[in-house]
């Protein structure tokens, strides 16, 4: 190949010049072939690309088509059902939404009936009609030690930071929320002052401490108190561990740190912020539920709360064990499924780490109603949530409410470029990029956010009133069947029998499944 090219150079050479000499026009030619004579003569040196050095020139077309790959399978090669981490048939379902164009189905589902995994209602002979049903549910948030709970939509915006998604995103989120009276979570990067637009906002508090921290990066009471006490501020929520990447903590590379974003994070710039992989401001069970008590101190008397993907069993029942030694509560939990995404994590702590949401909503449920404590905190399901159905899986199983952020993206515009981690964002959502960011309008998106939510909270309902239902606090594990394989088919009840109340709370009634989770769990270490 090389010696081909080589003979190809020379011989391109000599046409040009004889060209050139029997007519001057014709060295057109020499801004043709000269840079491709000299690209090739490059790549037949370059050390660290084998294709290029074997291939010279012609190898370059390898990586201009792998480049281009994720659009043409995206285009040209995609079905309705096979995109990936979310399908076409889903993102034009939000697109269709949250632009108020109509979302119905011809000639019937597109999904295999009877492929193990495939899901269901179980609608009611005595449905209730529509027009009888509230559309606008709320969720009462707030413990017996809380002073200030909250009323929540049951779909809400999920954990997303300033930094990793745009000003202009984070405004139009924060509008949305305020039109249609849900709360925005501000995710781990700080209360930023688009998230301060007027709409409720949950402040997400991680390990690096964003926005609450001092010189050292340690946990700031006084930082975090004047924060804490603003009146959009509507809960507070102890980051743990997110599904994307749990165990790794949160990272913001490097091209995405603006002054501007140092400041709000009370951080330095010019290298990647990553979040420590735990909290410093407590090490065990108990000294967590003195952080408790200093954080709805601080806020005012706020909900308190906890987000976290379910790892190592034993150390979330070391957090109930504490909690009812204690008597300390959290007002709520938010459970992130290992199916949740980011903009940037190894693929192997997307993949491969962290508890599914089905099951870890489940094993959540059944620990704090085992150990006699559910009526005090409400769980907050979070990951691949975009659709009324999935809404109803969730509460199913035993969420009491839902928080969605990939499908707040699509309401946003996001194609799913998958670039959210290069700052390249096509559309404005996930990148700093000025240039970017200015193709997303916040007054006309908001209310594309307002229209995804009002209609997947109606959809929500609407699946509820089928099955007999008139409030999210109704919805059992009896509502949801699921095809475990060909002939055999179960609801969530008989895949996740409920537990007695209280049967954590005796090392003698403990059921089987616990009882190992159980006995390594300490109030004194996690």
């Amino acid at each position: 190949m090389r010696k081909i090219f080589i003979l190809f150079a020379i011989t391109s050479l000599s046409i040009i010049a004889l060209l050139t000499y029997i007519n001057i026009k014709s060295a057109l030619l020499l801004l043709i072939f000269i840079p491709l004579i000299l690209m090739g003569l490059y790549d037949m040196y370059v050390s660290n690309q084998s294709i290029r050095r074997n291939f010279p020139l012609l190898g370059r077309l390898r990586f201009a088509l792998q480049s281009i790959g994720p659009e043409m399978r995206q285009y040209f090669i995609e079905t309705d059902l096979s995109g990936k981490p979310f399908n076409r048939l889903q993102r034009e379902l939000v697109y269709h939404r949250s632009s108020k164009l109509p979302d119905m189905m011809p000639f019937g589902t597109q999904l295999d009936v009877y492929n193990q995994g495939y899901e269901w209602i179980n609608h009611s002979i005595k449905a209730i009609p529509f027009i009888q049903i509230n559309m606008d549910p709320r969720i009462k948030i707030g413990s017996s030690q809380c002073q200030k709970p909250y009323e929540a939509s049951l779909f809400n915006i999920s954990a997303m930071s300033y930094g990793s998604l745009s000003k202009n995103a984070i405004m139009a989120l924060n509008a949305g929320a305020k039109l249609g009276g849900f709360y925005h979570n501000t995710g781990e990067g700080g209360l930023s002052p688009y998230h301060l637009q007027g709409g409720d906002v949950v402040w997400n508090i991680g390990t690096g401490y964003f926005s609450c921290r001092d010189k050292d990066g340690n946990f700031s009471y006084e930082e975090y108190s004047k924060r804490a006490q603003l009146d959009t501020v509507k809960m507070i929520e102890i980051k743990f561990s997110q599904g994307a990447k749990p165990g790794h903590g949160g990272i913001l590379p490097k091209e995405k740190v603006t002054d501007e974003i140092a400041n709000i994070r009370l951080v330095s710039k010019g290298h990647d912020i990553i979040s420590p992989p735990y909290h410093t401001a407590f090490t065990t069970p108990l000294e967590l539920m003195d952080f408790i008590k200093t954080l709805r101190k601080g806020s005012g008397g706020k909900p308190i709360g906890m987000k976290i993907c379910i790892g190592n069993k034993s150390e979330f029942i070391s957090i109930c064990k504490a909690m009812v030694q204690t008597e300390t509560y959290f007002d709520f939990i938010t459970v992130d499924g290992g199916e949740g995404g980011t903009g940037a994590a190894p693929q192997e702590y997307s993949d491969h780490v962290g508890m599914p949401l089905r099951d870890a909503v489940a094993f959540v449920h059944d620990c704090l109603k085992g150990f006699g404590i559910k009526d005090q905190i409400k769980i907050i399901c979070s990951g691949k949530i975009i659709t009324g159905f999935d809404v109803i899986k969730a509460l199913s199983i035993g969420a009491d409410l839902c928080n969605s952020a990939r499908g707040m993206m699509f309401a946003l515009g996001c194609i799913q470029a998958l670039e959210c981690h290069a700052n390249t964002c096509p559309t404005g959502v996930a990148t700093q990029d000025p240039q970017l960011i200015k193709g997303l309008v916040p007054e006309e998106k908001h209310i594309h956010v307002f229209n995804y939510h009002q209609e997947t909270v109606k959809n929500a309902m609407d699946l509820m009133a089928s099955a007999g239902i008139r409030h999210p606090d109704e919805v059992d594990r009896t509502v949801v069947s699921r095809r475990v394989d060909k002939t055999k088919i179960e609801t969530y009840e008989e895949t996740y029998p409920d537990l007695k109340p209280g049967t954590l709370l005796d090392e003698n009634s403990l059921p089987d499944n616990f009882h190992l989770f159980w006995k390594k769990a300490s109030v004194e270490k996690f």
